[in-house]
């Protein structure tokens, strides 16, 4: 008979604790509001633009997409409070929200914990 091996926890638990309702009813209308390809790539684009935000004129270039649909998708990430708009003149200038995002992290980077709102 083969001789068995000890059985050993493989890894770490992915988190430091379960999430509450009122956590996860938040982090899933987050999700959801990045749950669009145009929206998750609009997120981007504002979150790796130099300066740390993007004019409206520079994300409607890089989609095949009229303006009011990318309006409809703006305001859905600033509805959800992932990025915020400055008029300035006739553009819109946005940021994203980097609390928000280190929420968003923490739940899916392994062992860092719930930042609270």
């Amino acid at each position: 008979m083969p001789k068995q091996l000890p059985i050993v926890a493989c890894c770490s638990p992915l988190a430091r604790e379960p999430l509450n309702e009122d956590q996860a009813l938040e982090l899933s209308k987050l999700f959801k509001a990045m749950a669009d390809p145009v929206r998750l790539r609009l997120l981007s684009l504002i979150a790796s633009h130099a300066g740390g935000e993007a004019c409206v004129c520079d994300l409607t270039d890089a989609f095949d997409l009229t303006g009011p649909t990318i309006s409809h998708h703006l305001k859905v990430l600033r509805e959800s409070g992932l990025i915020t708009g400055e008029r300035r003149g006739t553009w819109v200038y946005y940021r994203v929200h980097p609390e928000v995002l280190a929420r968003l992290s923490a739940v899916l980077v392994p062992g860092d914990a719930i930042v609270p709102a």
